[in-house]
């Protein structure tokens, strides 16, 4: 095998997880620990089997640890991630609206605060900038951005995934044009200065929730008719505010998707990315764009295995293993919380 040759087939293994077993149990006891914390620590059951059952949670502990096992070997791969996580992603959404609608119909136990709130990603910057109080979503949103960087929109946003689907209706995205751009920041300036007015000028809150539902609504409509046209996630990448607060806070997260010397321009990640990161532009600069979201689509895509996940004093391989059990740990934690 000639060096040409060779020199892909060694990095095509770069992302692969090194050690299955031991990210296994990793992520077991990470999984086991947010969920037995949570339980322990907060007054009000959490876990869902606790509400109809107290003291069942332990088992939806179990096998929701158990189901984050199972994940890390579906996903040790970058060709296996790029399989399992628009399927698990669209099972959170699936999870968390299924109890919102219970919570509608009357189950009120389904609820995390037996109040409903509506689930609009916006509202995480707009609800307690109305309400002056009530910051649990901020802190938590800021905490898996802390942890994961832009990951929220890629894996535990139950918004994305239906963006997610609508966009993968083409097989490969268009991009988007450069004004899009400057679409989110302003929204989001223009989401919480409405959300201050409204406070300011004593707007009740059944209009202010009639705005949310309005704004929430016209995202739906640009998730249909933009999102399954072009291809790409144009609800995530220039209507969500929250989207932006990712991308841009996810910036001071270590974890980063590099090219590494085997790009040969060929444009074959360009055809994966459905966050408009790996344009012609970016590829010809060796950098991912402002809007990766770490989804690792474009590792598998890569026929040179060009890209790989990076974090400060560790190999690629040894990166992809802790980036990947952070994240199933977060992502079967917030199945097991997933209740407005």
């Amino acid at each position: 095998m000639n060096a040409d040759v060779a020199a892909p087939a060694r990095r095509a293994h770069t992302n692969t997880i090194e050690n299955v077993p031991r990210a296994a149990v990793a992520v077991a006891l990470l999984t086991a620990g947010i969920l037995v914390l949570v339980r322990q620590v907060v007054s009000r059951p959490m876990v869902l089997a606790d509400r109809f059952f107290p003291g069942s949670g332990w088992v939806e502990i179990a096998g929701l640890t158990a189901y984050a096992v199972f994940l890390v070997h579906a996903m040790a791969s970058p060709a296996g991630a790029r399989r399992w996580r628009p399927r698990i992603w669209r099972f959170f959404s699936i999870a968390f609206f299924a109890q919102l609608l219970l919570g509608i119909v009357g189950v009120e136990r389904c609820l995390m605060t037996g109040v409903l709130h509506l689930p609009i990603p916006a509202l995480i910057a707009a609800g307690p900038a109305f309400r002056g109080h009530s910051f649990f979503m901020v802190f938590l949103f800021l905490a898996t951005v802390a942890l994961v960087g832009p990951s929220w929109c890629s894996h535990l946003c139950y918004f994305g995934a239906w963006d997610d689907t609508a966009a993968r209706t083409r097989a490969k995205p268009l991009p988007l044009p450069a004004w899009t751009r400057l679409l989110r920041p302003a929204i989001l300036g223009l989401v919480i200065l409405t959300a201050l007015g409204f406070r300011y000028y004593g707007v009740t809150g059944g209009a202010a929730a009639l705005a949310a539902g309005g704004f929430g609504i016209g995202g739906v409509v640009v998730m249909v008719f933009a999102s399954r046209k072009s291809g790409a996630m144009v609800h995530c990448l220039a209507w969500c505010p929250i989207g932006f607060a990712a991308s841009a806070g996810g910036k001071l997260n270590p974890f980063r998707i590099a090219f590494n010397d085997g790009c040969t321009t060929c444009g074959a990640c360009t055809l994966s990315c459905r966050y408009d990161a790996l344009n012609p532009l970016h590829i010809a600069r060796r950098k991912l764009g402002f809007n990766c979201t770490l989804c690792g689509d474009c590792l598998s895509a890569c026929p040179h295995s060009a890209l790989e996940m990076r974090f400060p004093g560790l190999r690629p391989g040894a990166a992809r293993t802790l980036y990947l059990v952070i994240i199933i740990a977060l992502h079967a934690s917030f199945v097991g919380l997933a209740r407005i």
